[in-house]
């Protein structure tokens, strides 16, 4: 279980937290060879409900501010526990980002440790804020880490999306690639989503993958990177 007592946050922020029991699984995303790890998303996992009925109580309470910060807390927590060398990937609210304090907490915290280690994932969903975004953004390259889109193909992460994000990674949504070793119109519209993000020196990821088939088919494609659970569950 994540603790967050010990955090260097103010007494308010750390009541919130408190309140929360989470754990975190990792799903690691591969390489091209379906062996070698690129780097591990921290997926949440409340005690007693799932993620997704954990977000929706806490946006009808207007709390989303406190899961973003139990997120990059906890997430690194876990992270560090187990020991990983390669990135961490951690979900992130489009419409929310950690206050100057927090922000400040969190590099005093971890330090350089975090350092290039870190991929920030914008999730799809409540709505973006450009200027969370922008302050986000700002935090992210000054430590030298990445900007990811998720779920690219669904709900507000579209191509006007990532021109104003400029991320240095786009996921792209299970819709898009289900069933495409055998289906043509999704086989034309990813061939050039991969042309397309790779001319804007963008990485692409197939998240997702749950058959042989379609593994093989993306990799054929160029996609970079792969996601799922044809090569790994979350653990």
């Amino acid at each position: 279980m994540i603790f967050y007592d010990h955090l260097p946050l103010d007494k308010d922020i750390l009541k919130a937290l408190g309140e929360l029991s989470i754990n975190y699984v990792f799903q690691p995303i591969f390489l091209p060879d379906g062996k070698t790890v690129y780097s591990w998303e921290a997926l949440m996992r409340p005690d007693g409900m799932t993620v997704t009925e954990l977000i929706e109580d806490y946006t009808k309470k207007d709390k989303l501010h406190v899961l973003e910060v139990a997120t990059f807390f906890g997430a690194m927590q876990a992270y560090f526990l187990r020991g990983y060398d390669q990135r961490v990937s951690i979900n992130s609210f489009p419409s929310d980002c950690m206050r100057q304090e927090e922000a400040d907490a969190f590099l005093e915290y971890y330090g350089e440790e975090i350092r290039g280690r870190m991929i920030i994932e914008s999730l799809e969903y409540p709505y973006f804020s450009l200027k969370h975004w922008e302050e986000k953004s700002r935090s992210v390259r000054y430590m030298d880490n990445l900007l990811s889109v998720d779920d690219f193909g669904s709900g507000i992460n579209d191509f006007e999306r990532v021109e104003i994000m400029s991320p240095d990674i786009v996921k792209l949504d299970r819709e898009l690639i289900s069933g495409i070793d055998h289906i043509s119109e999704k086989q034309e519209n990813v061939k050039k989503l991969v042309l397309y993000f790779h001319s804007k020196g963008i990485l692409v990821v197939a998240e997702g993958v749950e058959e042989k088939e379609e593994f093989e088919y993306l990799a054929g494609l160029g996609v970079d990177l792969f996601q799922g659970y044809y090569l790994a569950r979350p653990a």
